[in-house]
């Protein structure tokens, strides 16, 4: 939490109806079985899906946040009774009734997404991977219910919800009812299905007895799940290309490809610890501890060195980890005010922290000592990573060069199924996991619940995301005309290949929707382009020439209709834009959030109190109690499930609302604190900063709220509302608690070519995350990489002062903003830009300025108010950019000032052209 309280008015409702409505709310949700009696599986499952959702009259988004004690309101009722359940779960399944906490992670993660040659592989990487990590989870939740898995939580993940209607066979009534359904409406990708929501391991708290077993079981059913789905796409692919027979090479090469794939690493903790004469022995638990914790492993010798006194306050500080903490000693002892009012007694639930972190240590030790069998592979290796043989029915073509291949297995595919294997193409067991896997899941979804029989994919392309922005300023511009006739036949008539449909970014398809004109070019003119360009390859002289004027005749049309500008008429290339961008966000520090075991994020006991408890407790028992008050609070399982859903309001609502719904954008992944994005180039800015925004739920401002939104968001009107760790969608009227404003987040971006490889891209967008990260944190880089070469990179903190945020105008992505708008201007010219670099390039260096700085700054300002204000002609609103440019570039740390102002212009002009600025077309 953050500490920080809200005034939420008089509620005019009365507690007794409360209770009312909740009780009649509940017997509603109970469900019966054959016989008319209580199915109480699926009641309990009913009660946890939907009990938040209720939603009473006069309450609103407060029944979602009710306090289970609203003296001490830092977690809610939902979370307690998450808990509760989940805890008694675990003591009832054992027969010494003692709960483990259970840490599963799946692998590999960056090398496996990070394999692909398109964003549809890149997707499809991601996705897998989220609903491996789901097959996982789903033994959890069979066996001990999802509220057993305390990170992530699932209660409205996609998957789960699917699985209680499909599988536990809970109403399709009650998820309409309750507006749970979005992922049974959505016919296209936007469903919420397709969203990798889910990260790649969770912590379950689950019987002691039972961790070993559920942790094989686990493994071996991910396991048998990847097999039998790669058994299935292999069959498919053999029978497309009439190869189909048993004890074929290929399928010995898939079993020892995926033998051990994924990779499970698991660690169980349980509570090694009872209680004892009225405190909590913690013996074993300490001994577990130690082993991770050597600096307290002192020599017999060294204590007998000390004196009696001294080896007694050893002894008590030298304990490992949360057992050596002040808190420990805190509350490993009764705690009573007077005698007849015990304030606080000893358990070993306290003890959470200690395993929890026992837990974290275990499982990284899990990973680090993990066995590597290397599998010898022959001959050529596969397309995409070049790592392991491609499938063959026939082992010796694997010796044959890509030249000299002739009707393997893959040619055979590719020239029926085009849209799962390009021409030249070789595929691993893995390549093919992904290439298939989209195709797969839309099929089995479509079988899987009414309503989605007619669901589809649509594939936004790199080239197609830039197309977008063009596409976008035709829309909205000036110089929009009719399309003319001959143009309107020419592409009404084209029958272009079916498979992956090519698609917009879901805010055009939404916006253009009943425009006859704008849905005929939006559906067809890139296919259409595609397809020449691809007959251009190899053709005869005389058919080039008669495709270059179907083309011409096209331009023509396309200029006539405003779309293109005289620049390019006269060429092949129908778009202005060619570039696009995507973005990696990830929160900062998250496993110190998990962890809690540094200040920065802990808050004392007596700052989670409600205020009128802390004013009576300071009138009557300061002193004995302040020992308590004051300690900082270590992580709770409370903590653990805020965090979870903090993350999951983000990643699976917000993130795709500020990507899909406001801006051009596609959502790639995003699971937990991480994002990962294609974006419109124009909109790329905007989209970063409100996503940084959105996951802390802060928005500083000093003036109108409305002028930040227009200016620095290009949205007409403020859309969504934050303060205090919350957001609020104002289209849904949905409220969001997200992570507060002590978290932070570090993006990178990378600006490229649609024909990039997009291996090279993914690397440098890892990288300028990386630089994010390392600078520091709670920062953003961007790389642009330019066609024509030459490298621009920008590194840059999201705020100037984060302990007292400045207004976002005045804030470095704010200033970003505006100097790529004033480039922008119709009277400004982009010269200025180039000539204001080429100044700072010849500037003398700062260190001859180290004794005078205040003269190197006004040199720098001079150098840059000519050319960036001179030729601005007098727009007033942008005046103060050389100064506050200036004051920015000098405060960086690790870089300097002119190099900075130097990549800081660079991005902005780039952002400026009239391709990606809404000017002329």
């Amino acid at each position: 939490g953050t500490g920080k309280s809200a005034e939420l008015g008089k509620l005019t409702i009365e507690p007794a109806h409360i209770k009312a409505f909740s009780t009649d709310s509940f017997k509603a949700l109970i469900e019966s079985n054959q016989e008319g009696g209580i199915d109480w599986q699926k009641t309990l499952l009913s009660f946890w899906r939907f009990g938040p959702e209720l939603n009473p009259q006069g309450i609103g988004h407060l029944w979602k946040l009710l306090p289970a004690d609203t003296r001490v309101p830092d977690h809610t009722i939902w979370a307690h009774l998450d808990l509760t359940s989940a805890f008694c779960g675990a003591f009832a399944a054992d027969p010494e009734q003692q709960p483990a906490l259970l840490n599963i992670s799946f692998g590999p993660v960056q090398s496996f997404i990070a394999a692909g040659r398109s964003t549809s592989d890149l997707w499809a990487g991601s996705h897998l991977l989220s609903r491996i990590a789901w097959e996982g989870m789903k033994v959890i939740c069979e066996q001990l219910g999802p509220d057993a898995i305390i990170f992530p939580q699932l209660r409205g993940v996609p998957l789960v919800d699917l699985w209680l209607q499909k599988d536990i066979g809970i109403s399709a009534v009650l998820f309409e009812k309750y507006h749970c359904d979005a992922w049974r409406k959505a016919k296209t990708d936007a469903n919420p299905l397709f969203s990798a929501a889910l990260p790649n391991k969770f912590v379950a708290l689950v019987p002691a007895s039972l961790a070993k077993s559920l942790a094989e079981q686990v493994t071996a059913k991910v396991r048998e799940w990847v097999m039998s789905q790669a058994e299935a796409m292999l069959d498919e692919c053999l029978v497309i290309a009439k190869l189909k027979q048993a004890d074929l090479y290929c399928y010995q090469q898939l079993r020892q490809q995926l033998d051990g794939f994924p990779e499970v690493y698991w660690a169980a903790v349980p509570w090694l610890c009872e209680q004892q004469d009225g405190k909590v022995n913690t013996d074993a638990l300490q001994q577990a501890m130690q082993v991770f914790y050597p600096q307290h492993c002192r020599s017999d010798a060294s204590r007998d060195s000390k004196s009696s006194q001294s080896r007694q306050s050893v002894e008590s500080t030298q304990q490992p980890g949360f057992l050596g903490s002040q808190l420990w000693q805190t509350l490993n002892q009764t705690i009573q005010p007077e005698q007849d009012w015990m304030f606080y007694k000893p358990n070993p639930g306290v003890l959470y922290p200690a395993v929890y972190d026992l837990l974290d240590r275990v499982a990284a030790a899990a990973k680090a000592t993990r066995t590597f069998q290397q599998q010898p592979q022959q001959g050529y290796r596969n397309t995409l990573s070049g790592e392991y043989e491609w499938l063959t029915t026939d082992q010796t073509q694997l010796a044959l060069s890509p030249g000299q291949r002739q009707n393997t297995l893959w040619q055979k595919v590719a020239a029926q199924k085009p849209s799962w294997v390009k021409k030249g193409e070789h595929l691993s067991a893995l390549d093919m996991l992904k290439r298939l896997w989209p195709t797969h899941f839309i099929n089995e979804i479509k079988g899987a619940v009414d309503g989605l029989q007619s669901l589809n994919r649509y594939v936004v392309s790199t080239h197609g995301m830039a197309f977008s922005t063009s596409f976008e300023a035709w829309l909205n511009g000036n110089n929009r005309q009719p399309l003319p006739l001959a143009l309107t036949a020419q592409l009404e008539t084209f029958d272009h290949d079916e498979g992956e449909q090519l698609a917009l970014p879901k805010k055009l398809i939404r916006q253009i929707r009943g425009d006859k004109d704008a849905e005929l070019i939006g559906k067809t003119l890139l296919p259409y382009w595609e397809y020449y360009q691809a007959k251009l390859e190899g053709a005869s002289n005389d058919k080039r020439r008669q495709i270059e004027d179907i083309l011409k005749s096209a331009a023509d049309g396309l200029f006539d209709a405003g779309f293109l500008g005289k620049k390019i008429r006269n060429s092949n290339q129908f778009f202005e834009e060619t570039y696009y961008a995507l973005i990696l966000m990830d929160g900062d520090n998250m496993g110190a959030w998990l962890a809690g075991n540094e200040d920065h994020y802990r808050l004392a006991y007596q700052d989670s109190w409600h205020t009128k408890l802390k004013a009576g407790i300071d009138q009557r028992y300061a002193d004995q109690l302040k020992p308590y008050l004051e300690s900082k609070r270590y992580p709770s399982p409370a903590r653990h499930m805020a965090i979870s859903d903090a993350l999951n309001g983000f990643s699976l609502d917000l993130a795709r609302y500020v990507v899909e719904d406001l801006y051009k954008g596609k959502l790639l992944y995003a699971g937990g604190d991480d994002v990962m994005a294609m974006v419109a180039i124009d909109d790329l800015l905007p989209i970063m900063l409100l996503l940084r925004l959105v996951y802390s739920g802060v928005f500083p401002v000093n003036g109108e709220l409305l002028v930040v939104w227009q200016q620095l968001f290009k949205q007409p009107e403020a859309r969504l509302r934050m303060a205090n760790g919350y957001v609020m969608q104002v289209d849904s009227d949905r409220l969001y608690r997200v992570m507060g404003d002590k978290a932070t987040a570090s993006c990178g971006a990378v600006i490229a070519h649609h024909t990039a490889p997009l291996g090279q891209v993914l690397k440098t967008l890892r990288n300028a995350e990386k630089r994010a990260k390392s600078s520091g944190r709670n920062a953003f880089a961007i790389d642009l990489l330019k066609r024509s070469g030459g490298a621009v990179k920008l590194t840059c903190p999201w705020l100037s002062h984060p302990d007292k945020p400045e207004s976002l105008l005045d804030s470095p992505m704010g200033q970003l903003l505006r100097l790529k708008d004033a480039l922008a201007e119709p009277n400004m010219s982009r010269r200025a830009a180039y000539i204001a670099q080429d100044w700072l390039r010849q500037l003398p260096p700062d260190s001859l300025f180290a004794n005078d700085p205040v003269s190197y700054k006004t040199l720098l300002q001079k150098a840059l108010e000519y050319p960036l204000l001179k030729q601005n002609q007098g727009i007033p609103q942008y005046h103060d950019l050389a100064k506050t440019l200036v004051e920015l570039g000098v405060s960086q740390t690790g870089q300097s000032c002119t190099d900075f102002i130097t990549h800081f212009i660079g991005i902005a002009e780039f952002l400026a052209r009239d391709s990606r600025s809404g000017g002329a077309q």
